[in-house]
Protein backbone atom coordinates (compact mmCIF):
# COMPACT_ATOMS: atom_id res chain seq x y z
CA UNK A 1 0.00 0.00 0.00
CA UNK A 2 1.44 3.37 -1.00
CA UNK A 3 2.05 5.84 1.86
CA UNK A 4 0.99 9.48 1.65
CA UNK A 5 3.12 12.59 2.11
CA UNK A 6 3.02 16.29 1.21
CA UNK A 7 1.72 17.38 -2.18
CA UNK A 8 4.11 16.79 -5.06
CA UNK A 9 4.67 19.36 -7.77
CA UNK A 10 4.41 17.75 -11.21
CA UNK A 11 5.87 19.48 -14.23
CA UNK A 12 4.39 19.36 -17.74
CA UNK A 13 6.83 17.51 -20.00
CA UNK A 14 7.48 20.65 -22.03
CA UNK A 15 8.60 22.50 -18.89
CA UNK A 16 10.70 19.52 -17.82
CA UNK A 17 12.93 20.04 -20.87
CA UNK A 18 14.19 23.23 -19.22
CA UNK A 19 15.24 21.44 -16.03
CA UNK A 20 18.37 19.59 -17.10
CA UNK A 21 20.31 18.38 -14.06
CA UNK A 22 17.34 18.83 -11.72
CA UNK A 23 15.27 16.18 -9.92
CA UNK A 24 11.63 16.49 -10.99
CA UNK A 25 8.25 14.79 -10.66
CA UNK A 26 6.17 13.78 -13.68
CA UNK A 27 2.67 12.42 -14.34
CA UNK A 28 2.24 11.19 -17.92
CA UNK A 29 0.86 8.60 -20.33
CA UNK A 30 3.02 5.69 -21.52
CA UNK A 31 3.17 5.85 -25.33
CA UNK A 32 5.86 3.23 -26.03
CA UNK A 33 7.18 0.28 -24.03
CA UNK A 34 10.77 -0.75 -24.64
CA UNK A 35 12.44 -4.08 -23.99
CA UNK A 36 14.16 -4.91 -20.71
CA UNK A 37 17.80 -5.53 -21.64
CA UNK A 38 21.14 -5.91 -19.88
CA UNK A 39 23.30 -2.82 -19.60
CA UNK A 40 27.04 -2.94 -20.19
CA UNK A 41 27.39 -3.37 -16.45
CA UNK A 42 25.30 -5.54 -14.15
CA UNK A 43 22.02 -3.59 -14.29
CA UNK A 44 18.88 -4.17 -16.31
CA UNK A 45 17.61 -1.29 -18.45
CA UNK A 46 14.11 -0.34 -19.57
CA UNK A 47 13.10 2.65 -21.70
CA UNK A 48 9.58 4.07 -21.75
CA UNK A 49 8.34 6.93 -23.90
CA UNK A 50 5.84 9.16 -22.09
CA UNK A 51 3.57 11.92 -23.38
CA UNK A 52 1.16 14.47 -21.93
CA UNK A 53 -0.90 17.50 -23.01
CA UNK A 54 2.21 19.65 -23.44
CA UNK A 55 4.18 17.13 -25.58
CA UNK A 56 1.55 14.84 -27.14
CA UNK A 57 3.68 13.67 -30.07
CA UNK A 58 7.39 14.00 -29.26
CA UNK A 59 7.15 13.07 -25.59
CA UNK A 60 10.19 12.20 -23.46
CA UNK A 61 12.07 8.94 -22.97
CA UNK A 62 12.62 7.67 -19.43
CA UNK A 63 15.52 5.28 -18.81
CA UNK A 64 15.13 2.94 -15.82
CA UNK A 65 18.06 1.06 -14.28
CA UNK A 66 17.77 -1.73 -11.75
CA UNK A 67 19.84 -4.62 -10.43
CA UNK A 68 16.76 -6.84 -10.65
CA UNK A 69 14.45 -6.90 -13.68
CA UNK A 70 11.44 -7.52 -11.42
CA UNK A 71 11.94 -4.09 -9.82
CA UNK A 72 11.54 -2.24 -13.09
CA UNK A 73 8.08 -1.01 -14.18
CA UNK A 74 6.00 -3.68 -15.88
CA UNK A 75 3.55 -1.64 -17.93
CA UNK A 76 0.48 -3.63 -18.92
CA UNK A 77 -0.34 -1.67 -22.06
CA UNK A 78 0.36 1.47 -24.07
CA UNK A 79 -1.92 4.19 -22.73
CA UNK A 80 -1.39 3.30 -19.08
CA UNK A 81 -0.35 6.18 -16.82
CA UNK A 82 2.86 6.50 -14.81
CA UNK A 83 3.72 8.71 -11.86
CA UNK A 84 7.43 9.45 -11.42
CA UNK A 85 9.12 11.02 -8.38
CA UNK A 86 12.68 12.33 -8.22
CA UNK A 87 13.79 11.51 -11.74
CA UNK A 88 16.73 13.46 -13.17
CA UNK A 89 16.38 15.40 -16.42
CA UNK A 90 19.34 14.82 -18.72
CA UNK A 91 20.47 15.95 -22.18
CA UNK A 92 22.91 14.29 -24.58
CA UNK A 93 23.75 15.54 -28.06
CA UNK A 94 20.69 17.76 -27.97
CA UNK A 95 18.33 14.93 -26.99
CA UNK A 96 16.50 15.20 -23.68
CA UNK A 97 15.60 12.22 -21.50
CA UNK A 98 14.80 11.36 -17.88
CA UNK A 99 16.94 9.12 -15.74
CA UNK A 100 15.34 6.94 -13.09
CA UNK A 101 17.83 6.25 -10.30
CA UNK A 102 17.12 3.15 -8.24
CA UNK A 103 18.57 4.82 -5.12
CA UNK A 104 16.16 7.75 -4.84
CA UNK A 105 13.55 7.64 -7.66
CA UNK A 106 10.13 5.99 -7.40
CA UNK A 107 7.17 5.19 -9.64
CA UNK A 108 3.55 4.09 -9.69
CA UNK A 109 1.59 2.58 -12.59
CA UNK A 110 -2.13 3.12 -13.19
CA UNK A 111 -4.46 1.68 -15.80
CA UNK A 112 -5.41 4.03 -18.63
CA UNK A 113 -8.79 4.88 -20.13
CA UNK A 114 -10.09 1.32 -19.70
CA UNK A 115 -10.33 1.84 -15.93
CA UNK A 116 -12.02 4.23 -13.49
CA UNK A 117 -10.01 3.06 -10.48
CA UNK A 118 -7.53 5.37 -8.76
CA UNK A 119 -5.28 2.78 -7.15
CA UNK A 120 -1.97 1.87 -8.83
CA UNK A 121 -1.49 -1.69 -10.04
CA UNK A 122 2.27 -1.52 -9.44
CA UNK A 123 4.48 0.70 -7.26
CA UNK A 124 8.14 0.86 -6.35
CA UNK A 125 9.28 0.52 -2.75
CA UNK A 126 9.97 4.25 -2.26
CA UNK A 127 6.75 5.55 -3.80
CA UNK A 128 4.67 7.89 -1.63
CA UNK A 129 1.27 8.98 -2.85
CA UNK A 130 -0.18 12.46 -2.35
CA UNK A 131 -3.83 13.60 -2.32
CA UNK A 132 -3.56 15.53 -5.57
CA UNK A 133 -2.50 12.46 -7.59
CA UNK A 134 -6.06 11.24 -8.18
CA UNK A 135 -7.12 14.49 -9.84
CA UNK A 136 -4.13 14.39 -12.19
CA UNK A 137 -4.81 10.73 -13.00
CA UNK A 138 -8.42 11.46 -14.00
CA UNK A 139 -7.35 14.50 -16.01
CA UNK A 140 -4.85 12.44 -18.01
CA UNK A 141 -7.48 9.76 -18.67
CA UNK A 142 -9.91 12.36 -20.02
CA UNK A 143 -7.20 13.77 -22.29
CA UNK A 144 -6.18 10.30 -23.46
CA UNK A 145 -9.63 9.49 -24.83
CA UNK A 146 -9.10 11.82 -27.80
CA UNK A 147 -5.33 12.24 -27.85
CA UNK A 148 -3.85 8.86 -26.99
CA UNK A 149 -1.15 8.15 -29.60
CA UNK A 150 -2.35 4.59 -30.16
CA UNK A 151 -5.74 5.87 -31.27
CA UNK A 152 -4.13 7.46 -34.31
CA UNK A 153 -2.16 4.29 -34.97
CA UNK A 154 -5.35 2.25 -35.34
CA UNK A 155 -6.09 3.96 -38.64
CA UNK A 156 -2.84 2.66 -40.14
CA UNK A 157 -3.05 -0.79 -38.57
CA UNK A 158 -3.80 -3.77 -40.79
CA UNK A 159 -4.21 -7.46 -40.08
CA UNK A 160 -2.38 -10.02 -42.16
CA UNK A 161 -5.60 -10.82 -43.98
CA UNK A 162 -5.62 -7.25 -45.39
CA UNK A 163 -1.99 -6.73 -46.42
CA UNK A 164 -1.23 -5.25 -49.84
CA UNK A 165 1.93 -4.72 -51.83
CA UNK A 166 3.42 -1.23 -51.49
CA UNK A 167 1.23 -0.10 -48.57
CA UNK A 168 2.97 1.14 -45.41
CA UNK A 169 1.13 -0.04 -42.31
CA UNK A 170 1.38 -1.12 -38.69
CA UNK A 171 0.91 -4.76 -37.68
CA UNK A 172 -0.04 -6.02 -34.24
CA UNK A 173 1.33 -9.53 -34.11
CA UNK A 174 3.04 -12.18 -32.05
CA UNK A 175 6.69 -12.84 -32.81
CA UNK A 176 6.98 -16.62 -32.75
CA UNK A 177 10.63 -16.97 -33.74
CA UNK A 178 13.67 -14.89 -34.75
CA UNK A 179 16.60 -16.08 -36.84
CA UNK A 180 19.70 -14.43 -38.28
CA UNK A 181 20.46 -14.22 -41.99
CA UNK A 182 23.86 -14.78 -43.59
CA UNK A 183 24.28 -11.00 -44.08
CA UNK A 184 23.68 -10.23 -40.40
CA UNK A 185 20.03 -9.25 -40.74
CA UNK A 186 17.07 -10.79 -38.95
CA UNK A 187 13.90 -12.62 -39.94
CA UNK A 188 10.91 -12.30 -37.62
CA UNK A 189 8.26 -15.00 -37.91
CA UNK A 190 5.05 -13.20 -36.97
CA UNK A 191 1.41 -14.25 -36.64
CA UNK A 192 -1.90 -12.58 -35.79
CA UNK A 193 -4.35 -15.45 -36.26
CA UNK A 194 -5.62 -14.39 -39.70
CA UNK A 195 -4.81 -15.66 -43.21
CA UNK A 196 -2.74 -13.57 -45.62
CA UNK A 197 -4.46 -13.16 -49.03
CA UNK A 198 -3.69 -15.90 -51.57
CA UNK A 199 -1.50 -14.68 -54.42
CA UNK A 200 -1.55 -15.07 -58.17
CA UNK A 201 1.50 -16.56 -59.82
CA UNK A 202 3.34 -15.52 -62.94
CA UNK A 203 6.08 -17.70 -64.30
CA UNK A 204 6.81 -20.57 -66.59
CA UNK A 205 5.72 -23.86 -65.06
CA UNK A 206 8.32 -25.57 -67.23
CA UNK A 207 10.99 -24.05 -64.97
CA UNK A 208 10.12 -26.61 -62.31
CA UNK A 209 9.27 -26.28 -58.63
CA UNK A 210 12.31 -24.26 -57.59
CA UNK A 211 10.71 -20.98 -58.68
CA UNK A 212 8.11 -21.47 -55.93
CA UNK A 213 10.22 -22.38 -52.86
CA UNK A 214 8.69 -23.80 -49.71
CA UNK A 215 10.08 -21.00 -47.54
CA UNK A 216 11.98 -17.70 -47.76
CA UNK A 217 14.48 -18.42 -44.97
CA UNK A 218 17.85 -19.87 -46.02
CA UNK A 219 17.46 -23.10 -44.04
CA UNK A 220 14.24 -24.94 -43.15
CA UNK A 221 13.01 -24.50 -39.60
CA UNK A 222 13.51 -27.31 -37.13
CA UNK A 223 10.60 -29.45 -36.02
CA UNK A 224 10.97 -27.97 -32.52
CA UNK A 225 10.39 -24.45 -33.88
CA UNK A 226 7.49 -25.54 -36.10
CA UNK A 227 5.78 -27.20 -33.15
CA UNK A 228 5.72 -23.81 -31.39
CA UNK A 229 3.67 -22.29 -34.24
CA UNK A 230 -0.15 -22.11 -34.06
CA UNK A 231 -2.00 -24.57 -36.32
CA UNK A 232 -4.19 -21.89 -37.95
CA UNK A 233 -3.23 -18.52 -39.45
CA UNK A 234 -0.38 -17.29 -41.65
CA UNK A 235 3.14 -16.99 -40.25
CA UNK A 236 4.65 -14.04 -42.13
CA UNK A 237 8.41 -13.77 -42.60
CA UNK A 238 9.46 -10.17 -41.85
CA UNK A 239 12.99 -9.23 -42.95
CA UNK A 240 15.07 -6.51 -41.31
CA UNK A 241 18.59 -5.40 -42.22
CA UNK A 242 18.58 -3.20 -39.12
CA UNK A 243 18.98 -4.92 -35.76
CA UNK A 244 16.51 -3.26 -33.39
CA UNK A 245 17.33 -3.29 -29.69
CA UNK A 246 14.03 -5.09 -29.03
CA UNK A 247 15.24 -8.13 -30.99
CA UNK A 248 17.30 -9.40 -28.05
CA UNK A 249 14.10 -9.56 -25.99
CA UNK A 250 12.16 -11.24 -28.80
CA UNK A 251 14.79 -13.97 -29.20
CA UNK A 252 14.27 -15.09 -25.60
CA UNK A 253 10.53 -15.83 -25.82
CA UNK A 254 7.45 -15.31 -27.96
CA UNK A 255 6.11 -11.78 -27.52
CA UNK A 256 3.39 -9.50 -28.90
CA UNK A 257 4.57 -6.38 -30.70
CA UNK A 258 3.42 -3.57 -32.91
CA UNK A 259 5.57 -3.37 -36.05
CA UNK A 260 5.28 0.24 -37.18
CA UNK A 261 5.82 1.54 -40.72
CA UNK A 262 6.42 -1.83 -42.30
CA UNK A 263 5.42 -2.93 -45.80
CA UNK A 264 5.06 -6.11 -47.81
CA UNK A 265 6.23 -7.36 -51.16
CA UNK A 266 5.85 -10.66 -52.99
CA UNK A 267 8.85 -12.93 -53.52
CA UNK A 268 8.51 -16.25 -55.34
CA UNK A 269 4.76 -16.20 -54.79
CA UNK A 270 5.15 -15.71 -51.02
CA UNK A 271 4.33 -12.67 -48.89
CA UNK A 272 7.50 -11.04 -47.51
CA UNK A 273 7.37 -8.41 -44.77
CA UNK A 274 10.00 -5.68 -44.63
CA UNK A 275 11.16 -3.40 -41.79
CA UNK A 276 12.82 -0.32 -43.27
CA UNK A 277 14.82 2.62 -41.88
CA UNK A 278 11.66 4.36 -40.61
CA UNK A 279 10.18 1.23 -39.03
CA UNK A 280 9.83 0.74 -35.30
CA UNK A 281 9.29 -2.25 -33.04
CA UNK A 282 7.06 -1.61 -30.03
CA UNK A 283 6.62 -4.28 -27.38
CA UNK A 284 3.06 -4.88 -26.21
CA UNK A 285 1.70 -6.35 -23.03
CA UNK A 286 -0.38 -9.52 -23.18
CA UNK A 287 -3.31 -7.49 -21.83
CA UNK A 288 -3.04 -4.71 -24.39
CA UNK A 289 -6.47 -4.13 -26.00
CA UNK A 290 -5.20 -4.88 -29.52
CA UNK A 291 -3.62 -8.13 -28.31
CA UNK A 292 -6.77 -9.21 -26.49
CA UNK A 293 -8.82 -8.49 -29.63
CA UNK A 294 -6.53 -10.70 -31.72
CA UNK A 295 -6.65 -13.52 -29.19
CA UNK A 296 -10.43 -13.31 -28.89
CA UNK A 297 -10.86 -13.49 -32.68
CA UNK A 298 -8.46 -16.44 -32.86
CA UNK A 299 -10.27 -18.30 -30.07
CA UNK A 300 -13.57 -17.81 -31.91
CA UNK A 301 -11.98 -19.14 -35.07
CA UNK A 302 -10.60 -22.22 -33.35
CA UNK A 303 -14.01 -23.06 -31.85
CA UNK A 304 -15.67 -23.06 -35.27
CA UNK A 305 -14.85 -25.78 -37.81
CA UNK A 306 -16.12 -23.48 -40.56
CA UNK A 307 -13.73 -20.66 -39.57
CA UNK A 308 -10.65 -22.89 -39.30
CA UNK A 309 -10.58 -23.41 -43.07
CA UNK A 310 -8.84 -20.80 -45.28
CA UNK A 311 -10.87 -17.61 -44.99
CA UNK A 312 -10.72 -16.95 -48.75
CA UNK A 313 -12.15 -20.29 -49.89
CA UNK A 314 -15.70 -19.11 -49.13
CA UNK A 315 -18.29 -20.42 -49.81
CA UNK A 316 -16.59 -23.78 -50.53
CA UNK A 317 -13.52 -25.28 -52.20
CA UNK A 318 -13.61 -26.12 -55.91
CA UNK A 319 -14.96 -29.50 -56.99
CA UNK A 320 -12.04 -30.11 -59.38
CA UNK A 321 -10.75 -32.65 -56.85
CA UNK A 322 -12.84 -35.14 -54.92
CA UNK A 323 -11.76 -37.06 -51.83
CA UNK A 324 -13.13 -40.31 -50.47
CA UNK A 325 -12.89 -39.49 -46.78
CA UNK A 326 -15.94 -37.28 -46.31
CA UNK A 327 -16.00 -37.88 -42.55
CA UNK A 328 -12.30 -37.21 -41.98
CA UNK A 329 -11.45 -34.21 -39.80
CA UNK A 330 -10.03 -31.19 -41.60
CA UNK A 331 -6.34 -30.42 -40.96
CA UNK A 332 -4.13 -27.52 -41.95
CA UNK A 333 -0.72 -28.23 -43.40
CA UNK A 334 0.76 -26.95 -40.14
CA UNK A 335 -1.37 -29.50 -38.26
CA UNK A 336 0.25 -32.20 -40.37
CA UNK A 337 3.81 -30.82 -40.14
CA UNK A 338 3.58 -30.78 -36.34
CA UNK A 339 1.66 -34.04 -35.97
CA UNK A 340 3.12 -36.25 -33.25
CA UNK A 341 3.05 -39.29 -35.55
CA UNK A 342 5.36 -39.42 -38.54
CA UNK A 343 3.03 -41.63 -40.56
CA UNK A 344 -0.51 -40.28 -40.67
CA UNK A 345 -3.26 -39.16 -43.03
CA UNK A 346 -4.63 -35.64 -43.39
CA UNK A 347 -7.59 -34.12 -45.17
CA UNK A 348 -6.63 -30.60 -46.21
CA UNK A 349 -7.81 -27.62 -48.22
CA UNK A 350 -4.90 -26.47 -50.38
CA UNK A 351 -3.90 -24.79 -53.63
CA UNK A 352 -1.71 -26.62 -56.14
CA UNK A 353 0.95 -23.96 -56.71
CA UNK A 354 3.04 -25.94 -59.21
CA UNK A 355 3.46 -29.39 -60.70
CA UNK A 356 6.40 -31.14 -62.34
CA UNK A 357 5.77 -32.36 -64.94
CA UNK A 358 2.52 -30.57 -65.70
CA UNK A 359 2.02 -31.17 -69.43
CA UNK A 360 -0.39 -34.07 -69.94
CA UNK A 361 1.93 -35.85 -72.39
CA UNK A 362 4.69 -35.89 -69.75
CA UNK A 363 2.70 -37.05 -66.72
CA UNK A 364 3.70 -40.68 -67.32
CA UNK A 365 7.22 -42.01 -67.06
CA UNK A 366 8.67 -42.82 -70.50
CA UNK A 367 10.26 -45.91 -68.91
CA UNK A 368 7.46 -47.48 -66.87
CA UNK A 369 4.44 -45.77 -68.42
CA UNK A 370 3.15 -44.95 -64.94
CA UNK A 371 2.08 -41.54 -63.67
CA UNK A 372 4.67 -39.74 -61.47
CA UNK A 373 4.20 -36.09 -60.57
CA UNK A 374 5.62 -33.87 -57.86
CA UNK A 375 3.46 -30.94 -56.77
CA UNK A 376 3.82 -27.92 -54.49
CA UNK A 377 0.83 -27.46 -52.17
CA UNK A 378 0.08 -24.46 -50.01
CA UNK A 379 -2.49 -23.29 -47.51
CA UNK A 380 -2.33 -20.17 -45.29
CA UNK A 381 -0.10 -21.98 -42.78
CA UNK A 382 2.63 -23.64 -44.88
CA UNK A 383 3.91 -25.02 -48.18
CA UNK A 384 4.94 -28.61 -48.81
CA UNK A 385 5.95 -30.88 -51.68
CA UNK A 386 3.83 -33.95 -52.31
CA UNK A 387 4.06 -36.83 -54.78
CA UNK A 388 1.36 -38.38 -56.94
CA UNK A 389 2.67 -41.87 -57.74
CA UNK A 390 1.80 -45.55 -58.12
CA UNK A 391 -1.76 -46.65 -57.35
CA UNK A 392 -2.59 -43.24 -55.89
CA UNK A 393 -1.64 -41.61 -59.20
CA UNK A 394 -3.73 -44.07 -61.19
CA UNK A 395 -6.70 -43.16 -59.04
CA UNK A 396 -5.95 -39.43 -59.17
CA UNK A 397 -5.64 -39.11 -62.95
CA UNK A 398 -7.81 -42.08 -63.90
CA UNK A 399 -10.99 -40.25 -62.91
CA UNK A 400 -10.55 -37.82 -65.81
CA UNK A 401 -11.31 -38.93 -69.37
CA UNK A 402 -8.13 -38.73 -71.48
CA UNK A 403 -9.55 -35.96 -73.65
CA UNK A 404 -10.38 -33.84 -70.55
CA UNK A 405 -7.12 -34.34 -68.66
CA UNK A 406 -5.33 -31.29 -70.10
CA UNK A 407 -8.32 -29.05 -69.34
CA UNK A 408 -8.56 -30.39 -65.78
CA UNK A 409 -4.83 -29.97 -65.13
CA UNK A 410 -5.01 -26.35 -66.31
CA UNK A 411 -7.98 -25.73 -64.02
CA UNK A 412 -6.16 -27.32 -61.06
CA UNK A 413 -3.10 -25.10 -61.62
CA UNK A 414 -5.20 -21.98 -62.06
CA UNK A 415 -4.49 -21.45 -65.77
CA UNK A 416 -7.42 -19.60 -67.28
CA UNK A 417 -9.02 -21.18 -70.31
CA UNK A 418 -7.48 -19.74 -73.49
CA UNK A 419 -4.76 -17.95 -71.49
CA UNK A 420 -1.74 -16.76 -73.47
CA UNK A 421 1.20 -19.08 -73.11
CA UNK A 422 -0.70 -21.95 -71.40
CA UNK A 423 1.52 -21.77 -68.32
CA UNK A 424 4.26 -19.67 -69.88
CA UNK A 425 5.72 -16.38 -68.70
CA UNK A 426 2.78 -14.26 -69.80
CA UNK A 427 0.24 -16.34 -67.90
CA UNK A 428 -1.10 -15.30 -64.52
CA UNK A 429 -2.28 -18.31 -62.58
CA UNK A 430 -4.78 -18.30 -59.71
CA UNK A 431 -5.07 -21.88 -58.42
CA UNK A 432 -8.39 -22.68 -56.73
CA UNK A 433 -8.80 -24.05 -53.23
CA UNK A 434 -9.35 -27.82 -53.39
CA UNK A 435 -9.78 -30.72 -51.00
CA UNK A 436 -7.09 -33.40 -51.00
CA UNK A 437 -5.97 -36.25 -48.79
CA UNK A 438 -2.33 -36.61 -47.81
CA UNK A 439 -0.37 -39.52 -46.43
CA UNK A 440 3.00 -38.98 -44.81
CA UNK A 441 5.82 -41.51 -44.83
CA UNK A 442 9.59 -41.60 -44.32
CA UNK A 443 12.54 -42.86 -46.33
CA UNK A 444 15.09 -43.77 -43.64
CA UNK A 445 14.40 -45.42 -40.30
CA UNK A 446 17.56 -43.85 -38.90
CA UNK A 447 16.21 -40.35 -39.62
CA UNK A 448 12.41 -40.57 -39.91
CA UNK A 449 11.64 -36.89 -39.26
CA UNK A 450 14.42 -35.68 -41.53
CA UNK A 451 13.31 -37.90 -44.41
CA UNK A 452 9.55 -37.42 -44.07
CA UNK A 453 7.66 -37.06 -47.36
CA UNK A 454 4.03 -36.68 -48.47
CA UNK A 455 1.87 -38.45 -51.05
CA UNK A 456 -1.55 -37.43 -52.32
CA UNK A 457 -3.92 -40.33 -51.74
CA UNK A 458 -7.64 -41.15 -52.00
CA UNK A 459 -8.10 -38.11 -54.23
CA UNK A 460 -9.47 -37.88 -57.78
CA UNK A 461 -9.14 -35.21 -60.47
CA UNK A 462 -12.68 -35.01 -61.82
CA UNK A 463 -12.79 -31.50 -63.35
Amino acid sequence: MATREREHVYLPLKDALECVGVKINLFAVVAEIGAIIRSRGTDYVLTLKIVDQSLPILGISVNFFGDDATRLPHVKANGDIICLHNVMMKAYNGNHYCLYNKRFSSFALFEGITSIGINPYEISSKYCRSDGDSALLLELRRWSIDHLPTAALKESTLQLRSVKVGVVFDLVCKVLHVCETSNGGRILFVWDGTDAPPLQFQGNLDNGLDQDPLHLEELPLSREVLCSFPPVGTVLRVFSNKVFKEFSHLQESQHWVRLCNMNCEVLSGVWKGILGPSSKVRLLSNVDDSVLDSLMNYDERMMSSAKRVPLTCFPAPSHILEVNHENAVYSTLMDSLTHNEIVHRSKCIVRVVAACPWHVEHLRSPVTGRYRVKVTLEDPTARIHAYIVREDAARFFGASPEQDLAHNMNALLGIAEGASGEGGNSTYRDPPWVWCCLRSYYLEESDPWGTRRYRICDTELVG
